[in-house]
């Protein structure tokens, strides 16, 4: 069974309407990504033995390679490989640990998933040696802007990229911030590097902007930003957000130890209703399964999906 939109679909104008200069596409090295009105589902591999929700789980590069399989199964459009934690203040580690932990998973598993794979980190050593290894996206927590060579290297490999904003380094960004206005903020910040990164030489169409959700934000500010995300869209890059298991969640529960699963599926409906295009999650199945029913049953933008 799928789920299609009928191939004269009144939606559709009316969604572009509704949050205009909305990105429909996003470039990569050899892929062209459609950004259609249900999110893409970006899953996460943290190869690291410290990340918040799931360090040590695929640490090794045999399970690693099996949870990227799984992902994928489960309905991932993108899978996101990381090495190096940036979970508040988390050590960071040295250019050949973190090439340790990614490129023998990036090498095993690109000959067998057709999703293009993304490389997390802000090493341009990093990024490139991935690149040559498979990967079609830098996502970046520093923007581009932590390392100096690393603007370059994208310009260079014709990768997409994924710029995020964070005040602070991962081992300050929750000691102390503060904005007059998050939102308005963030827009101007991610604004500016939007130009840095055309200025380099990457075209528009190959970036996409992230508003750190988590990322030097308090609790108010992440709800805020959620709350507000379609404002990003007069940017005119494709939003990327990744809520997953985060902080907030538990906060707005009451319970530290919950699991934060359906919390994070919540959170990326309410993401997908201000079309967001792209969803940085851990639950996989279930946020994919949830965007599929949310959108057939005219969650999305009231225009209810045919079942085939």
């Amino acid at each position: 069974m799928s789920l299609s939109a009928p191939a004269s679909d009144p939606g559709t104008a009316a969604w572009q309407a509704k949050f205009p200069g909305r990105a429909t596409v996003w470039k990569l090295r050899t892929h062209t990504l459609t950004l259609s009105r249900r999110p893409l589902v970006m899953g996460i591999l943290n190869c690291t033995p410290d990340s918040f929700s799931d360090g040590g789980k695929y640490f090794d590069a045999s399970a690693a390679i099996v949870r990227a399989r799984q992902m994928v199964a489960e309905g991932a459009d993108i899978l996101d490989i990381g090495g190096e934690s940036t979970r508040p203040y988390s050590e960071p580690v040295s250019v050949d640990e973190e090439l340790r932990r990614v490129l023998p998973v990036i090498e095993a598993i690109r000959p067998h998933v057709l999703v293009p794979l993304s490389i997390d980190t802000s090493k341009a050593a990093v990024a490139r040696a991935a690149i040559q290894a498979g990967a079609e996206i830098i996502n970046d927590v520093t923007g581009l802007a932590g390392d100096v060579e690393m603007l370059s290297v994208a310009a260079e490999t014709g990768v997409g990229v994924c710029a995020m904003h964070m005040q602070g380094t991962p081992q300050t960004m929750q000691d102390h911030p503060a904005y007059d206005d998050v939102v308005a903020e963030i827009l101007r910040w991610l604004a500016e590097r939007r130009s840095a990164l055309t200025k380099a030489g990457i075209s528009r169409d190959r970036i996409a902007l992230d508003p750190g959700i988590g990322f030097g934000k308090t609790h108010q500010h992440n709800l805020t930003l959620l709350a507000h995300c379609f404002r990003f869209h007069e940017l005119n890059c494709p939003l990327l957000l990744g809520p997953s298991r985060k902080g907030f969640i538990a906060k707005v529960l009451g319970d530290k130890e919950i699991d934060r699963t359906a919390g994070t599926v919540g959170t990326c409906l309410s993401l997908a209703s201000q079309g967001v295009q792209i969803l940085r999650v851990h639950d996989v199945a279930a946020t994919k399964q949830a965007l599929l029913l949310y959108e057939a049953t005219g969650g999305i933008d009231g225009q209810p999906v045919l079942v085939e």
